[in-house]
């Protein structure tokens, strides 16, 4: 068998489809990003890109923090409708009924339900055309308990996280949903 080449583009999958969540407790927003990843080990750095357009991007710039809450098959929907829906237009975390939680080192929220919280501080900003990328030092993990051992492991194998892929949802053995799924009508039966 062999390959067929199509033209260059993003085609690296699958990716980790998270919520990011910007501002502050008062004045806050949840943005759904699938260009995230790990940089570096020591320090710990990662990054998110995004595009100058989006509401979360003036308020990241602005606070120069964000957290990466990564999501699983239970906030599935959730994450979707935080991708095509605007912060300017809607409270996400009330519409979505996602709790805030206080961070540790970052004045804007954890999401609560999210398994795993990574708390960021942006190091520097690299313009890349149609997207920013924030480079950004961890801060701190923060992690639900109920995903820690009596031995204080960490099994992010029971989080049931979600990843995103040629415009789809995906647990490790299906797709769960498409993109814009959330708010797709329902079609009339005839």
């Amino acid at each position: 068998m062999s390959k067929v080449e199509w033209k260059a583009g993003t085609f690296i999958y699958p990716i980790p489809a998270v919520m990011v969540t910007s501002g502050t407790m008062e004045k806050s927003n949840i943005m759904t990003v699938a260009w995230t990843g790990i940089l570096n080990t020591n320090p710990a750095m990662c990054y998110i890109s995004v595009r100058p357009e989006r509401y979360s991007y003036q308020l990241i710039k602005e606070s120069g923090e964000f957290v990466i809450n990564l999501t699983n098959e239970k906030l599935a929907f959730a994450t979707d409708w935080c991708g095509v829906k605007s912060g300017k237009d809607f409270d996400k975390f009330k519409e979505m009924h996602l709790t805030k939680e206080k961070a540790n080192h970052v004045k804007c929220p954890l999401i609560k339900e999210s398994p795993v919280s990574v708390e960021c501080k942006v190091k520097e900003i690299k313009e890349f055309g149609s997207h920013h990328t924030f480079i950004a030092e961890v801060l701190s993990i923060d992690a639900d308990e109920k995903y820690i051992d009596e031995k204080g492991a960490f099994d992010i194998s029971k989080c049931d996280l979600i990843a995103y892929s040629n415009g789809g949802y995906y647990t490790l053995d299906k797709k769960i949903g498409k993109f814009g799924y959330s708010v797709e009508k329902k079609k009339k039966k005839k």
